[in-house]
């Protein structure tokens, strides 16, 4: 097969295994395996389709579609970093296995004031940034298809958690926004720096400058 067209393959195959979890699918796959099992196929298959992904990236000719932006990445990856971190180091009643924070008297504290989605987000800018940066067509074939998996994501999450949780949820979509500090701006929330906690935004940063000064190292391809 083409290198490339493996490559659109192997993206499709990769958003495919997350997309099912929204789909009626998830519910018949757990039934007939269990919570446990259903996690560990939905692990393997999404780290079996990405290494085909990541194959098929390096195999791919680069074929340019516009002069890269190279400062793009530069400027939004701290954000990225602060939100990936600030997203894992927390509860957050959209993640695998999390729901029942949403019973707590304040579920919406932290990072999720910014946005209930501080992970996808990270996942969106980093992808959208490359995008950007490379130029080139297997880029916005690898990197689009995250793109596109944390925009869709974070709809298909919010419609999924509704249905499962109901009024629970209701009350925590009111106190937060999928886009990054629109609730605050609404007047739905209040940005609080120190729940955010400056550790948090320090150990970002200092994930991002690593990343930045190894770039080139870990992926052959120079930032700047």
């Amino acid at each position: 097969m083409d290198p490339l067209a493996q490559l659109c393959v192997a993206t499709a195959a990769f958003l495919g295994t997350h997309f099912v979890a929204s789909t009626p699918l998830r519910a018949a796959i757990v039934r007939a395996t269990g919570e446990r099992a259903y996690l560990g196929i939905y692990v393997a298959a999404a780290l079996a389709t990405l290494v085909w992904m990541v194959h098929a990236y390096l195999r791919a000719p680069v074929e340019p579609l516009w002069p890269g932006l190279r400062f793009v990445p530069v400027v939004l990856m701290p954000f990225a970093f602060i939100l990936l971190v600030g997203g894992l180091m927390q509860k957050n009643p959209t993640a695998v296995g999390q729901a029942k924070f949403l019973a707590q008297e304040d579920p919406a504290r932290g990072m999720l004031r910014v946005t209930r989605h501080p992970v996808m987000w990270a996942i969106l800018l980093w992808s959208g940034a490359h995008v950007l940066a490379r130029g080139d067509l297997k880029s916005l074939v690898f990197f689009g298809g995250f793109l596109l998996l944390a925009a869709l994501g974070t709809r298909l999450i919010d419609a999924r958690k509704a249905r499962e949780a109901g009024e629970a949820w209701t009350r925590f979509g009111a106190l937060t926004s999928n886009i990054p500090f629109v609730a605050i701006a609404q007047g739905r929330n209040s940005f609080r720096a120190g729940e955010i906690g400056l550790v948090k935004v320090v150990f970002g940063l200092i994930l991002y400058g690593g990343t930045l000064l190894a770039h080139a190292w870990l992926f052959g391809a120079r930032p700047w």
